[in-house]
């Protein structure tokens, strides 16, 4: 009975593997397109990243101050905003050094924070950094990577700058009537309006507020100079080829 049953069973084996056969062939074309997506993607990226790699060394880092990087994007932006003011000449140069000043304050905030900015304080200033951009505020945003959110911390950090500069050195700086008067008199022609200059009696406050306002301004640039000489500052040599405004020529 053995032998003759041995041919049916071996027909049936030969059926069983005939069957088989279409799905062996399914997973051989799936495998195969998996490999051909794998390979899709590693192309994608291979042609993604010399664009990544451009992106990055536009945004350089320009200086650090104790370790921390300010970068072009970083100076793009503040100038940007307004933020800081800078020459016509070499506006990134200027602005580099601007923003270290700009971190130095930043670290001193940190050791010693004053009262946090109010939320309605907080919106007026974002509110005037994006007025000061204006129409350029979408390109700007877009060229330097800003957020919201950034732009809001941005103004965060003025406010606590200027918060911290209050609780340290005042808002006013008592000057003397003898510097009022002489400026009076070295700066007539800002006190002069349709040919007519105002007597000194009605243009001493005005006086006084600038003398006193130019006292605090040399005070505070003083303090700067100051923490620089006790921080780690670097400063990186402009790449040859490069542009003013930090983009090649």
């Amino acid at each position: 009975m053995f032998t003759a049953t041995e041919p049916q069973r071996l027909r049936d084996t030969e059926k069983s593997l005939l069957k088989r056969k279409p799905l062996c062939l399914c997973v051989s074309v799936a495998r195969g397109c998996e490999l051909r997506c794998a390979w899709l993607v590693v192309a994608t990226f291979m042609l993604w990243l010399p664009s990544a790699q451009a992106q990055q060394l536009l945004d350089r880092v320009l200086a650090r101050v104790d370790g921390a990087p300010i970068t072009l994007t970083d100076v793009q932006a503040a100038i940007g905003l307004g933020i800081i003011q800078v020459g016509s000449s070499d506006p990134i140069a200027d602005g580099t050094q601007q923003m270290i000043d700009r971190q130095l304050e930043l670290t001193e905030v940190q050791r010693f924070p004053p009262p946090e900015p109010s939320p309605d304080a907080l919106a007026g200033e974002a509110a005037r950094l994006k007025m000061n951009a204006g129409s350029r505020l979408p390109m700007l945003m877009q060229s330097t990577g800003l957020t919201e959110q950034r732009i809001i911390e941005m103004a965060r950090d003025n406010l606590r700058i200027a918060g911290y500069l209050d609780q340290r050195f005042g808002t006013t700086v008592q000057v003397s009537d003898e510097e009022v008067a002489a400026y009076y008199r070295t700066h007539e022609a800002e006190f002069t309006k349709g040919g007519a200059t105002a007597p000194y009696e009605d243009a001493e406050p005005i006086a006084r507020q600038r003398v006193s306002s130019e006292r605090r301004r040399a005070i505070v640039n003083q303090w700067i100079r100051d923490l620089r000489s006790r921080a780690d500052v670097a400063v990186n040599p402009p790449i040859s080829g490069e542009g003013a405004a930090g983009r090649p020529q």
